[in-house]
């Protein structure tokens, strides 16, 4: 029997595998109980290109310090802070890897942001 977590993990790695033969900068999502966090890494995976979390200073003054970085505003905020980041790096086009994650709440409105924001994927 699997675990909860487990069961995330493999459904991620099936994501990454098909990203993996497209060859194109991926945009990984992680969310925790109290954050969310995103990185723009490289189509082979060497490099990380752009981040953006909630555990940031500036998004942490932004949200009002209260600590609700686990809210659909505070993914939004993420989302658009990672597409203005990875554009600035000369990135535009990602393929989205949600590691397994449910596209819904949180994790959907982070990519909705991002794509708002001008990326393409």
């Amino acid at each position: 029997m699997l675990t909860k977590k487990e069961q995330r993990l493999r459904r991620a790695r099936q994501t990454r595998i098909r990203i993996a033969t497209q060859g194109v900068a991926r945009l990984t999502v992680n969310r925790t109980n109290l954050h969310i966090y995103a990185s723009v890494i490289s189509g082979d995976g060497a490099k990380v290109l752009a981040t953006a979390s909630t555990a940031e200073v500036e998004v942490r003054k932004t949200l009002g310090g209260s600590g609700k970085g686990s809210n659909v505003a505070a993914a939004q905020l993420v989302g658009k802070r990672v597409a203005e980041k990875a554009k600035a790096a000369g990135v535009d086009k990602v393929a989205f890897d949600r590691s397994g994650f449910a596209y819904h709440g949180r994790v959907k409105a982070l990519a909705d942001a991002a794509r708002e924001a001008g990326l393409q994927f």
